[in-house]
C-alpha cells in the first residue's frame, strides 16, 4: 500500500516551461499530468505539502471541482497539473511553443 500511495502522489510527463522573458507574471510554467481526477489534487497536495517545507507560500489555487485540473500559484513558478484529456485540450505546450521547455528527469 505505501508504496502505491508513493505512486499516487508522483506526476507524469513533466514539462518546465520558462517564460519570463515574454510573460511578466511568472518566470516558470510546470506543466505535469496525473492519470485520475484523485491523482491530481494528490499531486498538487504534496506539491504544497513540500514547498510548505521549504516556507514557500501558495498565493492562489484555481481547479475545477471534478480535480481534472489544478494550477497552484507560487510566485515565480506557477505548477498546472491535468489529467491527460485536459492537458490534450488546454495545449499548454502548443501555446508557449516558442519559449524554452524542459522536460523533468526523475532521477
Amino acid at each position: 500500500m505505501a508504496a502505491s500511495a508513493a505512486a499516487d502522489k508522483q506526476a507524469n510527463d513533466i514539462v518546465i516551461i520558462d517564460i519570463g522573458e515574454v510573460f511578466v507574471i511568472t518566470d516558470y510554467f510546470v506543466i505535469c499530468s496525473g492519470q485520475t481526477n484523485r491523482q491530481v489534487q494528490t499531486i498538487a497536495d504534496n506539491i504544497e505539502e513540500k514547498l510548505r517545507e521549504h516556507k514557500v507560500k501558495k498565493l492562489r489555487l484555481e481547479g475545477d471541482r471534478q480535480g481534472s485540473w489544478i494550477l497552484l500559484d507560487f510566485g515565480a513558478v506557477v505548477v498546472h497539473i491535468f489529467t491527460q484529456e485536459q492537458r490534450e485540450y488546454y495545449q499548454l505546450e502548443r501555446l508557449w511553443s516558442d519559449v524554452p521547455h524542459r522536460k523533468w528527469e526523475v532521477g
